[in-house]
């Protein structure tokens, strides 16, 4: 009865232990993808000056990406993905956009980030208020967070 107890004893430790585990991988993870929003949104502001580079290199070049962006449309893999970052980089709207309110839910090697986008951009010499409610999706890749998808609202100022 008493080995019969403390069997059951290590197997409750055992499994608090293997939750525990999964809970600072968790943990871990969501730290890392909020870093990888905070990187994401930094490319995109340097889109906004012209260069479409960083945007880029945020984004995983697999063919199973989605982009469903503030223009409006709706485009999946990275043939298609890929040159819109050139696109919208040439429109240089500067200003700088930012996420707040920012929630994520990660497991190791994926990861959906809620969020709203709010800043402003220029649009012939105005400034435009933005403010967007926002999913992006990352999967671990290499090592590193890379974009998979990317959806949110519409902007007036950039709608096709």
């Amino acid at each position: 009865m008493r080995s019969d107890l403390f069997l059951a004893g290590l197997v409750c430790v055992a499994m608090l232990a293997g939750v525990s585990r999964e809970a600072a991988a968790a943990t871990g993870d969501a730290a890392a993808v909020e870093a990888a929003v905070v990187e994401f949104h930094d490319a995109l502001n340097v889109m906004f000056t012209g260069d479409g580079g960083p945007m880029k290199a945020m984004w995983s070049h697999a063919d199973d990406i989605t982009y469903m962006g503030p223009m409006g449309h709706f485009e999946s893999g990275w043939d298609a993905i890929g040159p819109i970052w050139d696109e919208q980089a040439a429109l240089k709207l500067g200003g700088k956009v930012v996420a707040e309110d920012v929630h994520v839910a990660a497991s190791p090697t994926l990861a959906v980030v809620h969020y709203m986008e709010k800043g402003e951009n220029m649009v012939d010499g105005k400034p435009q208020a933005v403010s967007l409610r926002t999913t992006t999706t990352f999967r671990k890749e290499g090592g590193r967070w890379k974009v998979i998808g990317h959806h949110t609202d519409t902007l007036p100022f950039l709608k096709d």
